[in-house]
């Protein structure tokens, strides 16, 4: 009695918090609620056709394909809307500082290794870069194209370059002149593999290495509170 209790008080929840992603989506993203409309209707319209023009007179394939219909044409309505709902927070993220981290924490994942911790800061500047390692290698992120982020990444890369001198060190520029949030995971998904599950653990394992003292964050930043969740499009 307790446990079903228990989920009766749960389920409330997860409706009300699919509720409100759609209404921040739909505030944010007006096209997004054609699409999310029609994602649900199109399973349901093709059902009902096919059960017209080729099943009229039997019920029970009326009845299995118009349950298949509303099954996919939900599965397809929280696929559109969680695409949607991803774009509009990456957005309301866009060109804030330290975004980078907590993007690439929460969209790469399995064997990738990422902190939404910055790896180097300029406390002048307060140009920080960011890390992933996977199997394309160590990724070094910035988000600026100024002379100090460049001297801070050159810096890094040295760094990395000697702990783990055999892997391939990749450099993306994130925001203004560079790749969109919306957009980082895609450009990241398009370099070449070059390690292995073990290789990747190994070489994050040395890299710890060059971040055991604990890096202060820059005054007026703090990553670990910049998600890009779907409480960010409030």
């Amino acid at each position: 009695m307790a446990k079903s209790s228990e989920s009766s008080t749960k389920e409330p929840g997860r409706f009300r918090q699919i509720i409100d992603v759609v209404k921040m989506t739909a505030k944010y993203d007006k096209p997004g609620v054609a699409l999310m409309i029609t994602a649900a209707v199109l399973p349901i319209l093709a059902a009902f056709f096919l059960c017209f023009f080729m099943y009229r007179d039997n019920w029970i394939m009326w009845i299995i394909f118009m349950i298949l219909g509303l099954l996919f044409g939900l599965m397809l309505f929280m696929f559109v809307l969680n695409n949607r709902a991803e774009k509009v927070a990456y957005s309301k993220l866009e060109g804030r500082q330290g975004a980078t981290g907590a993007v690439l924490q929460s969209s790469l994942r399995g064997t990738w290794r990422t902190s939404d911790m910055p790896v180097a800061f300029n406390p002048r500047t307060q140009d920080v870069i960011f890390r992933a390692v996977g199997k394309p290698g160590v990724i070094l992120f910035t988000e600026a194209d100024n002379a100090a982020s460049k001297k801070l990444l050159a810096d890094e890369r040295r760094k990395v370059q000697r702990v783990v001198p055999t892997v391939t060190v990749h450099h993306i520029l994130v925001g203004q002149g560079g790749v969109s949030l919306g957009k980082l995971k895609r450009e990241v998904k398009r370099l070449p593999n070059k390690l292995r599950r073990d290789e990747i653990l190994a070489v994050d394992a040395r890299l710890q290495s060059l971040s055991k003292s604990e890096l202060p964050i820059p005054k007026g930043m703090d990553p670990s509170k910049i998600r890009p969740s779907r409480s960010q499009m409030r």
